[in-house]
């Protein structure tokens, strides 16, 4: 990864930043990230999928992490169409106070959300203690308006996202990879695209079995919207438990298992498909360009230097 370390470099971002500003800055991320896996296994997956949203909409800057607060103009990048279903932003507000207590004004949130990312994909049987470049810096903006330009609908097309990931320097190789996270988390039945695959007949790309499963899991074409009483979801792996997630390579669309339109759509792209063989047949390979990409995703435009700030809560810009 000589390439990405120069670019890195150029930036302002290099390992260990916290070495003397706050040397246990990476510790205490990782004890945190430990607890809270702990006791809610779905927090690993809700990281790396904020990392993704955040990362990809301009910058790895954390405006993800900021709510809406009309007093200062902002409206929070969470509450766009795209952003439907994340969650467990709390826990990264936990981790913050964690931070602040040992070193008060001195950890980004950007740089938090991606160590908690590293470190939770570790959890779930991702690559272990990649090296992740530290340094940014927090936006002092949301960009809600512009979620939608950059982050790829659940069914786009594979040049779609191609395109967007290509965007934070991401290649095919590493969209596959990266798309390996599929493999972990869940999809609720109120998203259109996936009952579209369902109703009124189930799309023949589903392995038979799967296609009958998901049709138990989401029984309706017109479900209602999710609350938190009434949550009705499937997962890629359907003998997956709740806390037994482990992330994989994508052998599982191989098989027709594809719960997104977007990962069926992987084995079948001749930009993509030798890649989905390769990872498939060899674990280590898909490890190793997993690890890669998300370093290549984390490193997006970062803030450094002067620009931005260092928030003193990851949910709301500094007063000044």
């Amino acid at each position: 990864m000589a390439g990405n370390a120069d670019a890195a470099s150029a930036s302002g971002l290099k390992l260990n930043y916290y070495s003397k500003s706050c040397p246990r800055a990476e510790e205490i991320v990782r004890e945190q990230v430990k607890i809270h896996y702990g006791q809610h296994k779905n927090t690993a997956v809700s990281w790396l999928r904020a990392l993704f949203h955040d990362c990809i909409v301009k910058s790895c800057d954390a405006s993800l992490l900021l709510q809406t607060a009309a007093a200062a103009g902002v409206v929070s990048e969470q509450s766009s169409k795209r952003s439907f279903g994340m969650k467990n932003f709390g826990y990264i507000d936990d981790i913050k106070s964690a931070l602040e207590r040992a070193c008060p004004g001195t950890v980004s949130c950007a740089d938090l959300l991606v160590l908690a990312t590293r470190d939770g994909v570790a959890l779930i049987g991702g690559p272990a203690d990649i090296p992740m470049r530290t340094g940014r810096r927090d936006a002092r903006a949301s960009y809600y308006g512009e979620v939608e330009r950059y982050v790829p609908n659940h069914n786009d097309s594979v040049s779609t996202v191609l395109s967007r990931f290509a965007s934070m320097g991401v290649d095919a190789e590493g969209v596959v990879a990266l798309l390996g996270g599929h493999s972990v988390g869940r999809v609720h039945c109120f998203n259109f695209n996936l009952v579209a695959r369902l109703y009124p007949a189930v799309d023949g790309a589903f392995e038979p079995v799967y296609g009958a499963f998901l049709r138990k899991r989401c029984p309706s074409a017109h479900p209602i919207e999710d609350t938190n009483l009434d949550v009705t979801y499937a997962r890629n792996d359907r003998h997956a438990q709740r806390d037994r997630q482990h992330i994989g390579p994508p052998l599982i669309i191989l098989k027709g298992r594809g719960l997104l339109l977007v990962d069926q759509g992987l084995a079948t792209d001749p930009r993509t498909a030798p890649f989905v063989r390769k990872m498939a047949a060899d674990n280590a390979y898909f490890i190793d360009r997993f690890a890669a990409a998300l370093v290549k995703m984390s490193e997006n435009g970062p803030l450094t230097g002067d620009k931005g700030e260092i928030r003193k809560d990851c949910k709301s810009i500094n007063t000044l």
